[in-house]
């Protein structure tokens, strides 16, 4: 399962860049021809980020569809799978434009308690 794998690299960057502040939320985009299950880095979410200052943090992952571009007619269209034919002038040619993809979108910081002023 290379999810944890990269569940781990998610928290290792998100820490690296809270630099010790808690953090709220992270928000992941992942393609849906990705080979990553959003299902197993939200299960592995939780115990990689036990003791960081993710341990409380919410995880949104927003799933990307898979697009392409007809190399043909240039039409945009939906795919299901890294294979197949454009369904508008049915040419083998297609092109990835999105899909693929593996972001850390953005995360969010706790806010910091301020001291009472004098």
């Amino acid at each position: 399962m290379h999810e944890l794998s990269i569940t781990r690299n998610v928290v290792a960057i998100v820490c690296e860049r809270a630099a010790g502040q808690r953090v709220t939320r992270v928000r992941l985009a992942i393609g849906k021809l990705s080979a990553v299950m959003p299902e197993a880095i939200r299960f592995c979410f939780g115990i990689c980020a036990e003791g960081t200052p993710l341990a409380a943090a919410t995880l949104q992952i927003d799933e990307i569809p898979g697009r392409g571009r007809c190399t043909a007619c240039q039409g945009e269209v939906e795919l299901k799978e890294l294979v197949g034919r454009c369904p508008d002038c049915g040419a083998a040619g297609l092109t990835l434009i999105a899909g693929q993809e593996m972001l850390i979108r953005e995360f969010e910081f706790a806010e910091k308690e301020t001291e009472p002023c004098a």
